[in-house]
C-alpha cells in the first residue's frame, strides 16, 4: 500500500471512530435525556399524591392510590406503600426485595413480570415510605428505535464519504499514474509525450499545462543542445575528412613518420565525430520505430564468436558463460555495438592473460547482458567519470579511444528502457545492461 492508500485508509479509520464516538455521544446524551424525563414525572407525580394533608395517613394515601391508579394519565405507574420496618401496606404493585432511596433502575427480580422500571422511593411522613415507578420498556425500544436511525442517517454518511475518498484516492492515483508514465518516457528518451490534460478545467488539467509547458521548454533546449553537438561534429568531419585524404595522397606519394601520424590523428578525429553523432542519433530517439523482438543471446554468442580471434592475439581469454533464452524488444544492431564497445573495452583495459566473460541471465521482468573481467577493473569513486562524455581515467590515458564508448552504450541502453550499470567484479569490473523483458 503506498503513501495515497495509508493516508485514505487512514482518514477512513477517523472518520469511523468518531463516527462511532458521536453516536456513542448521542445515544448516552438521549437515553440520559429521557431518563431525567421520567424522573421528573415521577417525582411530580409522587409529589402531587403526597400532599401536605395525606402525609403520615396510610388509609387516605392509598386511597389516592387507588384514584390513580384509575386514570388515564397515571395508569401505567406503580404505587406501594410501605411502613417503617418495609411491611407493605397497599398500592397497585407488590415490589419484591429492598429499594434504595431516591431514584433507581431496577429489574424483574425485584418486580416480576417485568424487565426492567425506573422507581422513586420517598418520605411519605409518620416513618411511611412511598414508591413510585413506571416500565421503562418503551426506554428500553429507544435503544433498538434510535440505533436504526442512526444506522440509516450516519449509514448513508458514511457510505458518501467512502465513496468520495475512494473516487478522490482513484483520480489521484491516475493523474500521479498518467505523470508517471509521462515522466519515465521522458526518462526513455521520447521527449514528445506530455500529461493528459482533462478538457473540464480543474486543479489536476491546469497542473498538467503547467507540466507540459515545462516538458516543452526542456524538450526544445534538449533539442538545441542535440543539434549544436550534432551540427559541431558534421560540419567538421566534411573538411577533415578532405585534410585526411589530402594528407593520404601526401603519405602516399612521398610517405614519412610525422604525416603518417598525423593521418592517424585524422582518423581518431574522425571516429570521435562519428561517436559524437551516434549518441546524438541514440539520444533522438528516432530509431525505435525499429524496433523489434529478438534474443539477446543470440547477440552475445555473436559478439563472443566475433572477437574471440582478437581476444586470443591479445592473449585474453574470452569465453561465452551461462546464457538464458528471453527476447526483447529493439534495435539488434545497436545493442550489438554496445555489447562489442563492452568486450573491447575490456579487451583494451585490461592485462593480457585476464579472462573477459559475457552472460545472459533473466531476473524477473529484465535481461541483463553481463560483461566481467578479473582485471584491474575501475574504483568506484571514478565510475561516474566513465559514463561521462569524453571522461578518461588516468589508467586509461595512454590507451586509444575518446571516452565515448561507455556513454554510447548508456545511450543505447536508456533507449530501450534499461539501464547501464558497473560495479566490482572482485576482482575487475563488472558491466550489465538490463533491459525490460519483451511483452
Amino acid at each position: 500500500m503506498g503513501s495515497l492508500g495509508r493516508l485514505t485508509a487512514l482518514f477512513l479509520g477517523a472518520f469511523g471512530a468518531a463516527t462511532a464516538l458521536t453516536g456513542y455521544a448521542s445515544y448516552s446524551a438521549s437515553r440520559h435525556t429521557i431518563e431525567a424525563l421520567v424522573d421528573r414525572r415521577l417525582d411530580e407525580v409522587s409529589r402531587a399524591l403526597l400532599d401536605e394533608s395525606l402525609r403520615g395517613n396510610p388509609s387516605a394515601i392509598l386511597s389516592r392510590i387507588a384514584a390513580l391508579s384509575s386514570q388515564r394519565e397515571t395508569g401505567d405507574l406503580g404505587f406501594e406503600l410501605v411502613d417503617a420496618r418495609g411491611q407493605r401496606l397497599g398500592g397497585n404493585v407488590t415490589v419484591s426485595g429492598p429499594v434504595p432511596a431516591g431514584f433507581s433502575t431496577l429489574g424483574d427480580s425485584v418486580l416480576p413480570g417485568t424487565t426492567a422500571f425506573r422507581i422513586q422511593r420517598r418520605d411519605a411522613g409518620g416513618g411511611l415510605r412511598l414508591v413510585t415507578l413506571v416500565e421503562i420498556e418503551p426506554v428500553e425500544g429507544f435503544a433498538a428505535v434510535w440505533l436504526r436511525s442512526y444506522a440509516f442517517g450516519f449509514g448513508l454518511i458514511v457510505i458518501i464519504v467512502v465513496a468520495g475518498a475512494v473516487s478522490f484516492s482513484t483520480i489521484v492515483r491516475r493523474r500521479i499514474g498518467e505523470l508517471r508514465r509521462t515522466a519515465e518516457a521522458i526518462i526513455d528518451g521520447d521527449l514528445t509525450q506530455r500529461v493528459p490534460v482533462e478538457p473540464g478545467g480543474g486543479a489536476f488539467a491546469g497542473q498538467a499545462v503547467t507540466f507540459n509547458r515545462m516538458l516543452d521548454r526542456i524538450a526544445a533546449l534538449v533539442e538545441s543542445l542535440r543539434h549544436v553537438g550534432g551540427d559541431v561534429a558534421h560540419d567538421l568531419r566534411t573538411p577533415l575528412a578532405r585534410l585526411r585524404s589530402r594528407l593520404a595522397l601526401i603519405v602516399a606519394e612521398t610517405p614519412t613518420a610525422e604525416l603518417e601520424a598525423a593521418l592517424e590523428q585524422c582518423d581518431e578525429m574522425l571516429a570521435m565525430f562519428s561517436a559524437i553523432l551516434r549518441i546524438s542519433e541514440v539520444e533522438g530517439g528516432e530509431r525505435r520505430t525499429a524496433f523489434r523482438a529478438f534474443a539477446l543471446a543470440e547477440v552475445a554468442s555473436e559478439v563472443a564468436e566475433t572477437l574471440s580471434a582478437s581476444a586470443e592475439d591479445s592473449g585474453h581469454i574470452l569465453t561465452l558463460a551461462a546464457v538464458e533464452d528471453g527476447e526483447i524488444e529493439g534495435d539488434r544492431q545497436l545493442l550489438t555495438q554496445a555489447t562489442l564497445n563492452l568486450v573491447g573495452n575490456a579487451l583494451t583495459h585490461s592485462p593480457p592473460g585476464t579472462r573477459v566473460t559475457v552472460a545472459v541471465t533473466r531476473v524477473a521482468a529484465r535481461m541483463l547482458l553481463t560483461v566481467m573481467d578479473d582485471g584491474p577493473g575501475i574504483p568506484a569513486a571514478e565510475r561516474a567519470t566513465a559514463l561521462r562524455r569524453f571522461g578518461r581515467l588516468d589508467a586509461s590515458r595512454h590507451c586509444p579511444g575518446h571516452g565515448l564508448g561507455l556513454p554510447l552504450v548508456e545511450a543505447i541502453a536508456r533507449m530501450h528502457g534499461g539501464t547501464l550499470v558497473l560495479d566490482d567484479a572482485k576482482p575487475g569490473l563488472r558491466a550489465t545492461i538490463a533491459v525490460p523483458v519483451a511483452g
